[in-house]
């Protein structure tokens, strides 16, 4: 039988205290009635002797301490799943907002999960393909890990995020694949815009969308993100599909944590985030991964916005030590029209190397990614040292490098938002970049791969053998006399 307390003592902000409760229990769900019938939501969030601390889900507004009253359902908060999740959209708490009937559940799940026993994880080795030339080529994701995306604001996340949720996939590879999205704190705008998307490109239909809105309350914004990987765990791990969950903006549910933990007085860590902070990022991240001898997987992409671009501000922080890596958005590169403007040199995905290669990319592909970063670091440098010096300052072979960086940034990096390259496609276009620097240079590569491919990029370049053997020599030469 389901108790109805009219002991509340106080209500401060998003929190109320109520005395002289019985058998109650952390995180437990409970309605606070109004005299008017009215009904909000509301959880445990503290529980000391026969005191209560609940928090709100809605506002205080209203709420007469006299004659309103508490009760408790014995449960946590959960989501009903089914089959019939994909191609619908969600709120942050997992109510249809679609116009959609409710879901008839196959079950119901505890939003809060366990992260994945490490004994239990099958170590990620699987290439998945997003589309996108710099990640797949440079910065591979690879199926089971967690890749986040720094970006700032006013970058083009929402764009990069719906690309990769659109053009994902697991390649060569007869599984089902799904993605789970979940929208944290946005405006209408992005929401309408992600929805839209969704929906104008067929994507919706192997998709299970979450939609917290800037105007929905701060303790729905912590709901949200494991409401989605409850759902991703459900099509993972019951029904057997590889699910990619895409989280954005994880700096909304850091701001909504400290929010709820300032109303509760507890004692500040840095810039005012809850101390466990750490804690409550990788309880979620690490519902991410492969379970050995099961079908499913959980890859995971948060994106978040750095505060003021700052790498070293608590949530991208705690985020890189958590996480397998990190795909950096500059703002330099989107000033110059580079879209997706990802900056290669600071991003690293940690498990690139497990997925790429013969079966599973090309066998090429790590020798050319190794050479292009090479390539494009030294360009970088010698577009400073012009900048300094002049150009007269530069050798040829440095002008070289210097040209290539501008074209690497044009031709590889900058794709649009609607171009899906596959990785053959994005190894291609590596070659072909790097015909503009003679062989001798290309020291990264072994001959055998130099000798298979770089034919044939140099006459899809336009390039003949001889103009290749004169630029060679005359490379040879000018290095030979920088030397004397």
């Amino acid at each position: 039988m389901i108790k109805e307390y009219k002991t509340i003592a106080e209500v401060a902000g998003p929190l109320m205290l109520v005395k002289g409760v019985e058998d109650v229990t952390y995180d437990e769900l409970g309605h606070i009635i109004l005299p008017s019938g009215e009904q909000r939501r509301c959880r445990v969030l503290e529980v000391n002797g026969s005191d209560v601390l609940v928090q709100l889900f809605d506002n205080a507004a209203g709420i007469n301490l006299k004659e309103s009253s508490v009760k408790f359902f014995g449960r946590s908060m959960e989501l009903d799943v089914s089959p019939e999740m994909l191609g619908r959209v969600f709120d942050g708490m997992g109510h249809p907002k679609d116009g959609g009937p409710e879901l008839i559940a196959d079950k119901h799940l505890d939003i809060n999960g366990l992260p994945m026993n490490p004994a239990a994880r099958e170590y990620p080795s699987e290439f998945i393909q997003t589309g996108v030339s710099a990640i797949d080529g440079l910065n591979t994701l690879v199926r089971g890990q967690k890749l986040p995306i720094f970006s700032g604001s006013g970058l083009p996340h929402a764009e990069l995020a719906a690309q990769i949720a659109r053009q994902a996939k697991v390649l060569g590879s007869d599984s089902k694949f799904a993605v789970v999205f979940a929208a944290i704190g946005i405006t209408y705008e992005e929401a309408d815009f992600f929805v839209s998307d969704f929906k104008k490109t067929g994507a919706i239909d192997r998709a299970v969308l979450f939609m917290n809105l800037a105007s929905d309350p701060a303790v729905e914004r912590i709901a949200t993100p494991r409401m989605a990987l409850t759902a991703a765990e459900y099509l993972a791990f019951d029904l057997g599909m590889h699910v990619l969950v895409i989280l954005t903006d994880i700096t909304n549910y850091a701001e909504a944590l400290r929010e709820v933990s300032a109303a509760r007085k507890e004692v500040p860590g840095r810039r005012g985030y809850p101390g466990y902070l750490y804690t409550d990022l990788a309880t979620m991240y690490e519902r991410a991964g492969k379970k050995r001898n099961v079908e499913g997987s959980i890859t995971m992409i948060p994106i978040l916005t750095m505060p003021e671009d700052d790498k070293t501000h608590p949530i991208p922080d705690l985020t890189g030590y958590i996480t397998e890596g990190q795909i950096i958005l500059s703002r330099e590169l989107y000033r110059k029209g580079i879209k997706p403007p990802i900056d290669v040199l600071p991003s690293l995905s940690r498990l690139k190397d497990k997925g790429i290669g013969v079966g599973k990319t090309r066998e090429d592909h790590s020798g050319t990614m190794n050479q292009l970063f090479a390539a494009y670091a030294r360009g970088k440098e010698c577009k400073e040292l012009m900048a300094i010096l002049g150009e007269a300052a530069l050798s040829d072979v440095d002008l070289l490098y210097a040209k290539f960086a501008d074209a690497f940034e044009q031709e590889y990096v900058s794709q649009g938002y609607e171009n899906n390259r596959g990785i053959e496609e994005t190894l291609d276009i590596g070659w072909k970049l790097l015909t503009m620097l003679p062989r001798i240079e290309l020291k990264r590569i072994k001959d055998e791969m130099l000798d298979r491919y770089l034919p044939k990029a140099m006459a899809a370049a336009g390039i003949s053998e001889d103009a290749a053997a004169d630029a060679q020599a005359d490379t040879s030469a000018a290095d030979g006399a920088g030397e004397q």
